[in-house]
């Protein structure tokens, strides 16, 4: 029995198209959204989802794992049911998590052309708008496990969540926030090895992070200002601030300009070019 195959596909007809942000396109046989939409949600190919769903492939990773919980607006219990049927063990719940509950990625999809993305508590990307994508650069085309806004930050050689060049507006700061704010995360997730790992490495990577990391701050990452070298609309100043959610510590990164400005006009052509070129 294909349990696995069988649940994805009831989940996947469950969804309509508005559900996930996306155009409701050409008229449609069936409710729920096609396997070519739930693929590119999830980042994966569609064959490799066919597999899945006709169970001639039954041993997903956890990062497709959950990949498909956050694109099939899974709950926690979904979620770990899915794992499960997989083969795999649900997440720990002391272990930071990469899911983004329904009812948050329905408030992103809501704020227009903002660019927006969403990060685990120490700061891993795990989803991010197609305005986002226009503004910064597409950040998959860097290794899922890698898109690491501290990474970026701090260690030389690491692949770089924004392709474009980004510039602080207020020296230093950024930097301290940051580390004060992962800090911040070993105390709501002392056990999380995920955390430990990502630390330890940026001590020995980066004498700038073991600095600040020394010197005990606690704090949150709210608010910076920064310009966006963009390479066909020019320096783009934008406000970016950053709310969190809930008992995840889930970060929700927003990217604006400053009304009626020379820069909001050349984020909204950012973000048209980045839509005409299927960013």
């Amino acid at each position: 029995m294909n349990e696995l195959g069988n649940t994805l596909r009831a989940w996947r007809g469950r969804l309509s198209p508005a559900a996930v942000g996306l155009p409701p396109g050409r008229s449609r046989r069936a409710k729920g959204l096609r396997r070519e939409e739930l693929a590119e949600l999830s980042g994966i190919s569609v064959d490799y989802l066919v597999r899945l769903e006709q169970g001639r492939f039954t041993n997903p990773s956890s990062q497709v794992a959950a990949a498909l919980a956050r694109a099939l607006q899974l709950s926690v219990a979904e979620r770990d049911h899915l794992y499960r049927l997989a083969g795999l063990n649900p997440p720990d719940a002391a272990e930071i998590t990469d899911h983004v509950p329904a009812s948050v990625q329905r408030v992103v999809r809501r704020l227009g052309d903002a660019a927006v993305a969403v990060f685990a508590a120490d700061w891993q990307l795990i989803w991010w708008n197609r305005s986002w994508a226009a503004l910064c650069g597409d950040p998959s085309e860097a290794p899922p496990h890698l898109r690491n806004f501290a990474r970026d930050t701090f260690l030389a050689g690491a692949p770089r969540l924004s392709r474009h060049a980004v510039t602080s507006l207020v020296a230093g700061t950024p930097e301290a926030a940051l580390v004060g704010d992962l800090r911040r995360a070993t105390g709501r997730f002392p056990g999380s090895r995920r955390l430990l790992t990502l630390i330890a490495e940026l001590t020995a990577g980066s004498d700038r992070f073991a600095a600040l990391w020394a010197d005990g701050t606690v704090g949150a990452h709210r608010s910076d200002q920064k310009i966006i070298d963009h390479p066909e609309v020019g320096p783009i100043a934008v406000d970016c601030d950053v709310l969190t959610d809930g008992d995840a510590e889930l970060k929700i990164v927003i990217m604006s300009a400053a009304p009626d400005s020379d820069d909001e006009t050349r984020l909204r052509l950012a973000v048209l070019t980045g839509a005409a070129s299927g960013t």
